[in-house]
């Protein structure tokens, strides 16, 4: 079966083709965009200083996908800004989106991964394998991927649904958090909601996963069925927090969250108006 050129194919290595390619720019890491929020066409973006890093990360529409990192003080040309994930939801195809993904989690790894965190050398990224790797006593720094659990709470027909203080005007999602050392992810989801909501919960149940480039989650999806308990918001985290039906849902999370796609499963394609 041929695959199919919209979706984005991650692969890895050192820049081995002549041809034309898609060039995800970073500044430190922050992604470098056109006024029009478009990647800038120019192979060596005019940049004051010397790319410091160069790899290629994927492939999209039939072109290599380069990622190019320069250090994060270095001055943008005139006509460039950069950009972020969230800003570019609705404006580029969701390949792009999953392009840009991992181009975000390389970009901060290299970016906050600059020195040897054993014995203070500078590291250099390995051309084999998504590493960075230290001449002086040979540890490693892969690429950090922090898991964190998010749960829709099921009450019959009712979802319960909360705001954060750090969320759009509006917009409520469900609750979510990062899985702390020597956890299950049953066992984070059952803390987060006990903390966040102080219910119990049961009948934990896989939904799905998704890379999430803020700056390096996996965000991993559960339904769950609420046991015990009087839902109370916690203070300093969570705004309010309520039982929504149906019928009178709040504004959604943008429709490429896992969020929304497992509240429009549960409700069989019906919360499409409710999006943010």
């Amino acid at each position: 079966m041929t695959p199919d050129p919209y979706v984005f194919a991650p692969s890895y290595g050192p820049p081995h083709h002549t041809g034309p390619s898609l060039v995800f720019a970073f500044v430190g890491d922050k992604l470098v965009i056109g006024p029009d929020n478009r990647l800038p066409t120019a192979a060596p973006l005019g940049m004051s200083r010397e790319c410091s890093e160069t790899l290629v990360f994927g492939s999209l529409n039939g072109l290599v996908c380069e990622l190019r990192v320069w250090p994060a003080a270095t001055a943008l040309p005139s006509g460039l800004g950069t950009a972020h994930y969230r800003q570019l939801w609705g404006q580029w195809e969701q390949g792009q989106l999953d392009a840009l993904c991992r181009a975000q989690q390389l970009a901060t790894w290299i970016h906050q991964n600059r020195f040897c965190g054993v014995c203070g050398q500078p590291l250099r990224t390995r051309p084999d394998e998504p590493a960075r790797e230290c001449g002086a006593c040979g540890f490693r720094a892969y690429p950090r991927i922090s898991p964190v659990c998010i749960g829709l709470v099921l009450k019959g027909d009712e979802v319960l649904l909360a705001r954060s203080p750090h969320f759009p005007a509006g917009v409520y999602s469900a609750l979510a958090g990062y899985l702390e050392a020597g956890e299950t992810a049953e066992e984070c989801l059952r803390r987060e909601i006990r903390e966040e909501a102080g219910i119990e919960i049961d009948n934990i149940r896989w939904f799905g996963s998704q890379a999430w480039p803020y700056p390096h989650s996996l965000m991993m999806g559960f339904f769950a069925d609420y046991a015990a308990g009087e839902i109370r918001p916690q203070a300093g985290e969570i705004e309010d927090l309520q039982w929504f039906g149906k019928d009178r849902l709040p504004t959604l999370p943008h429709p490429s969250t896992i969020a929304f796609r497992m509240l429009d499963l549960f409700y069989g394609g019906l919360v499409g108006s409710h999006r943010t």
